[in-house]
């Protein structure tokens, strides 16, 4: 019998071929990411393989020269950018029309049509450095054929047709169940975009989904209280977590541990991620994750995964109908942890943290049954 060798996956043999750094872990710091030379694209980028990621999601990170631009490219995954640092301007098209652009600044985020053709352009004086949240692992695992995700002409034009206000900020907004989602191609500044109150997941929460672009990779925004923290919850790989305000820590811990991991002696298996703004991390398939703010200000996080309500994927909703979702107690078949059901030491270490920083505990009393 022949004996065959491993192989990669196609998203990993290609992303070594790109060239570039590869960075890996539970997170990183987008503006301290390493960066090499990406001939194709005509800047300096890296590829971020976070743990959560799972092959579900990637991470492009590119930096654009003072006055210059990337090359033009185009690709059958979805990209959702986040500005990081800098100033510019993104020109879209298709072959044979005309040109559309808008402007970016550091904390806009926006997503290109698919597989239109796209220039980034550094219209500062200082680095502009943009993380892009894709599709790719899936899709060019998928086809296994590089050249035909970036060689396809074929046009979407149901995603994009040339229209004239594409890119301008929507205000069509309107809630689906328990959450609250927003229509937009274009967010100039997420770390300050009005979002809605929601205290299904947080005490003095706030949560707003939004669509982008036509994608099945979309996102939200969440902020909450100085002196308060999220309540614990699990869904599936793939999703990308930014902090855009505050400083804290995030625990996650797979969830056949259950929703008492030091009461039940597994403390030493919670993974604590520590986060400032420009902190990207992504929780593994099926793992609590629980956020905590120690700074200041309200902590804002931006999250990038899956979840279109208008697009949807069948593993999504096969997962909704399974675990329930994320707004739905752990008791009545969802995957959230209530605070009066987490782990108590989950909050005394919180107290002692604010307690070091001078920063007043502010959560509300436990309601015991």
């Amino acid at each position: 019998m022949t004996e065959i060798q491993e192989t990669k996956t196609s998203y990993a043999s290609w992303i070594e071929q790109e060239g570039v750094p590869i960075v890996e872990g539970h997170s990183v710091n987008l503006a301290e990411v390493p960066l090499g030379p990406w001939r194709r694209k005509g800047g300096r980028g890296a590829f971020v393989q976070l743990s959560g990621m799972e092959g579900w999601t990637g991470m492009e990170v590119v930096e654009i020269p003072p006055g210059k631009a990337l090359e033009p490219e185009k690709h059958l995954y979805e990209s959702v950018f986040y500005v990081v640092e800098g100033f510019g301007s993104t020109e879209v098209w298709r072959p044979g029309e005309a040109k559309r652009f808008f402007e970016w600044a550091p904390e806009s985020l926006f997503a290109p049509p698919l597989n239109c053709v796209y220039r980034l352009v550094n219209g500062g004086r200082e680095r502009a450095l943009l993380a892009a949240v894709t599709n790719g692992p899936m899709i060019i695992d998928l086809f296994h054929s590089p050249d035909f995700v970036f060689g396809c002409d074929y046009q979407f034009k149901d995603r994009y047709n040339g229209e004239e206000n594409y890119f301008e900020v929507s205000q069509k907004r309107y809630k689906v169940g328990r959450g609250n989602y927003w229509d937009t191609n274009f967010i100039a500044d997420v770390a300050n975009a009005d979002i809605d109150a929601h205290e299904w997941k947080a005490a003095g929460g706030s949560f707003t989904g939004f669509e982008i672009a036509g994608n099945t990779l979309v996102g939200h925004l969440v902020e909450w209280p100085v002196g308060r923290y999220h309540k614990a919850h699990y869904h599936g790989a793939g999703a990308v977590l930014v902090i855009l305000r505050s400083e804290g820590y995030t625990l996650i811990w797979p969830n056949d541990l259950g929703i008492h991991p030091y009461q039940d002696g597994h403390g030493d298996k919670v993974v604590r991620v520590d986060w400032k703004p420009g902190t990207a991390f992504g929780p593994p398939n099926g793992w609590f994750h629980q956020h905590f703010n120690l700074g200041t200000v309200k902590a804002r996080q931006l999250a990038l995964r899956y979840g279109s309500k208008k697009h949807k994927m069948g593993f999504y909703v096969a997962a909704q109908k399974q675990d329930g979702g994320v707004f739905i107690s752990v008791k009545e078949g969802g995957t959230l942890i209530e605070y009066e059901d987490e782990d108590p030491e989950i909050r005394r270490t919180y107290q002692a943290e604010l307690k070091k920083r001078g920063i007043p505990f502010d959560m509300p009393p436990i309601k015991r049954a």
